[in-house]
């Protein structure tokens, strides 16, 4: 028995990252724990968690705000992905991955929003 959002690839992508997120906080300075380090273990995980909270609901135009909430969210890892590698905290070919991984989200759940009607 599963839920529908289970099986929605979008979703499964955002746990992927919400954990690619977690682990790679781990290489974060402690003095950063309460800035940085929070507000991109809190996007990343709020993509996964609007994407399956919009899902129970019945208007597909409600469904479609949340989808903003985690697009907004995308976002917002990306700009802290940027942010810790302005600061040295990660390498450069980890930032790109970490980076294709939340444009190619992006763009999977703006398609996915878009097939949704109001």
């Amino acid at each position: 028995m599963k839920f529908k959002f289970e099986n929605l690839i979008i979703w499964q992508k955002a746990m992927d990252l919400g954990e690619d997120m977690n682990t790679l906080s781990k290489k974060f300075p402690k003095d950063e724990r309460f800035n940085l380090l929070s507000q991109l273990k809190r996007a990343a995980d709020s993509i996964a968690l609007n994407i399956s909270e919009g899902s129970i609901l019945q208007s597909g135009k409600e469904y479609r705000k949340f989808l903003g909430y985690s697009i907004r969210s995308i976002a917002e890892v990306v700009t802290c992905l940027h942010k810790a590698r302005r600061r040295n905290y990660i390498k450069l070919d980890e930032f790109d991955i970490f980076y294709k991984n939340c444009f190619d989200l992006m763009n999977m759940t703006i398609a996915f929003r878009n097939k949704i009607r109001e």
